[in-house]
């Protein structure tokens, strides 16, 4: 297997799994907090796709899927549309409605399809290349994309612990 196959691979089972996690919930089940500070599973799907379309669109330097398809109208979120989340505090997580768990599967479709997309194309050498010198050591288009995966994978069982104090 090559490695972008394994990529590709396991970047598919986010989509998977984020479908599995929203799918039949409604957007107040979306929104819902099981505390008062605690990020909801739309937020946490939101986020965890807007940081995957960020940061693959930078490295195969594409527009995000985000604004060149219109997702960022059709979600129609107080924030620009530049905003991923990242750093978001409570009070900014809570103005995050997402309006369905359709239009969030969506959404995390056509990223999912776009990052194959950039997958396909690659070669094992091409994740040698440096993608972001402001760290020490300088960051591989490898490591940002494992980078991505690590934190949509947290993010997705954040979300169904969520779900399943939801329906406990």
């Amino acid at each position: 297997m090559r490695s972008a196959d394994l990529l590709r691979y396991a970047y598919g089972q986010i989509h998977e799994t984020l479908a599995a996690t929203v799918g039949g919930l409604t957007a107040d089940d979306l929104a819902a907090r099981p505390a008062p500070d605690a990020n909801p599973i739309g937020w946490l799907a939101w986020h965890l796709v807007r940081v995957q379309d960020d940061h693959v669109s930078e490295v195969a330097g594409h527009e995000q899927v985000w604004t060149a398809d219109g997702w960022a109208d059709r979600f129609d979120l107080p924030f620009d549309a530049s905003e991923t989340g990242y750093g978001f505090d409570a009070e900014q997580v809570g103005r995050v409605r997402v309006p369905s768990a359709d239009l969030l599967v969506g959404y995390a479709a056509a990223v999912s399809a776009r990052t194959a997309e950039f997958l396909d194309g690659l070669t094992d050498s091409d994740l040698d290349r440096v993608v972001d010198e402001r760290w020490d050591p300088p960051v591989t288009l490898g490591v940002r994309l494992v980078s991505v995966l690590s934190d949509d994978f947290q993010h997705l069982g954040q979300a169904a612990y969520v779900r399943g104090l939801l329906t406990s």
